[in-house]
C-alpha cells in the first residue's frame, strides 16, 4: 500500500467506523480477527486501487472528486471481498462492494471537509511565552501576503486563515523578527516561529515577566 499519509489514516478510520456499525452482538466472538490488523488489512486491498483522485482528496480539491455513485469498483481485490464475506461483516459480494462504496463516501465526507474555524482553537496561555494573559490572533500567514502565497503557491487556501494566540509583547516580537513575506512563506506555524534562536531568546526573557492585567 501507498506509504502512510492523512488520507490513508481517515480511509481506515472510516472502515473502522463502518465495521462497527454493522456488526451486532451475534457477529462477534473469539473468531473475529483483531479490528487494527484487520481494518489495516482492508485498506491495504482496497487503497491501491481507488482513482488518483479519490487518494488525494482535500477541501480544496473537492469539486474536482467524482459522485461515488459514478466510481466502479470492478478491480477491488477479490481477497477484500472474500475477508468481508467470511467473517460475515456481509453476506454476499454486492455486499462488499457496497461496504466499500459507503466507506469511500464517508472518507470523503472528512477528506474534503471544510478547514476548522480558527477562533475555536483559542487558547488559555500565549503560545509563546506561555503566560496566561490577554491574547491577540497573529495570522500565521499575514493578510497582505494571501495574493502571493497562491500565486507562488506556498501554501493552500485551507490555511491561509490559520492564527496564532500570542500574547500582546509575544505579538509585535514576532513581527519584528522578520518581514510579512517570510513568515508567510517560512515560519508559518508556532512550531516553526519558535525554531527560531532570537524568538527563543525573546521567550525566555517574555515569560519572566509580570503583565499588567492576569486573566482570573
Amino acid at each position: 500500500m501507498d506509504p502512510e499519509t492523512a488520507q490513508i489514516s481517515m480511509f481506515k478510520d472510516a472502515i473502522a467506523r463502518r465495521i462497527l456499525k454493522l456488526q451486532t452482538d451475534q457477529q462477534s466472538g473469539d473468531g473475529e480477527p483483531a479490528m487494527d490488523d484487520f481494518v489495516s488489512y482492508l485498506a491495504s486491498e482496497s487503497w491501491p486501487t481507488l482513482p488518483l483522485n479519490i487518494k488525494e482528496a482535500t477541501h480544496d480539491k473537492r469539486d474536482i472528486i467524482p459522485d461515488v455513485e459514478t466510481i466502479t469498483f470492478d478491480s477491488t481485490s477479490i481477497d477484500f471481498v472474500d475477508s468481508l464475506v467470511s467473517y460475515s461483516i456481509v453476506s454476499d459480494p454486492d455486499g462488499a462492494y457496497e461496504f466499500l462504496r459507503k466507506t469511500v463516501a464517508d472518507y470523503l465526507d472528512q477528506a474534503c471537509s471544510p478547514p476548522p474555524i480558527w477562533s475555536s482553537t483559542r487558547t488559555k496561555e500565549c503560545e509563546i511565552c506561555l503566560r496566561e494573559v490577554p491574547l491577540t490572533y497573529h495570522h500565521l500567514i499575514p493578510r497582505s501576503t494571501h495574493g502571493k502565497v497562491i500565486k507562488k503557491g506556498w501554501h493552500s487556501k485551507t490555511v491561509l486563515n490559520s492564527v496564532a494566540w500570542l500574547c500582546r509583547p509575544c505579538h509585535s516580537a514576532v513581527h519584528h523578527v522578520a518581514s510579512n513575506e517570510d513568515l508567510a512563506r517560512y515560519f508559518y506555524t508556532v512550531d516553526l516561529l519558535l525554531a527560531r534562536d532570537d524568538i527563543q531568546k525573546w521567550k525566555k526573557y517574555a515569560a519572566k515577566q509580570r503583565f499588567g492585567v492576569r486573566r482570573g
